[in-house]
């Protein structure tokens, strides 16, 4: 089984990139996320890999980080979602957003990868959440935390505008979880002008 690959990098052309290991071509499959990220042609690359061996093929997939290929093995894991569909899900949402899709059981979101409909995206909710969130338990915390200072910053940003920290603190919690420090502060201005406090 191959699990990482270091060579030179020979061709990038989405989905594929062609790599010389030793004088070996290997081709391989990645999402658009590894392609980003990758250095400019006749460059020294490393991959971390999964392979998928069939009757009929050995694919081969290449990822820039651990956490990227953890995650395509967990997505491939769910009925009805094969190789091609997780390299779209890798493609179209960072490893933090999938997991704030997952916790606040985004379907509408999910909807907008190519080859994944309503029945997909909800089963990709039932059967991941918990799995994400016990095998990308630092993905976790890092997007907990980062919903908990955007919150901090638009309480803080409101006191600093004269509103009493109860009141902003207040209003900031009935607000949606997922906006970020400058829509709460937006929405909390919107709620408090309407209130002498």
């Amino acid at each position: 089984m191959i699990a990482w690959l270091s060579g030179v990098l020979l061709a990038k052309q989405p989905p594929f990139i062609l790599l010389n290991v030793n004088g070996i071509g290997y081709e391989l499959e990645a999402p658009l996320s590894t392609f980003y990220d990758l250095p400019a042609e006749q460059t020294q690359v490393e991959l971390h890999v999964h392979m998928v061996v069939r009757e009929d093929a050995q694919l081969l997939f290449g990822f820039g980080s651990l956490q990227q290929r953890d995650l395509f093995r967990s997505l491939i894991k769910v009925n009805g979602v094969g190789p091609k569909v997780a390299l779209a899900v890798l493609s179209t949402l960072s490893v933090q957003e999938l997991m704030q899709c997952m916790a606040s059981e985004d379907v509408t979101q999910l909807c907008r990868v190519p080859g994944i409909g309503k029945k997909t995206a909800m089963r990709l909710v039932v059967e991941m959440k918990d799995r994400l969130e016990k095998e990308f338990a630092d993905v976790a915390l890092e997007v907990g935390s980062h919903k908990t200072d955007d919150r901090q910053d638009a309480i803080s940003a409101l006191v600093s505008l004269g509103y009493k920290h109860g009141d902003a603190k207040r209003v900031v919690d009935q607000l949606d979880t997922e906006l970020t420090s400058e829509e709460l502060i937006r929405q909390a201005l919107r709620t408090l002008s309407g209130k002498v406090l």
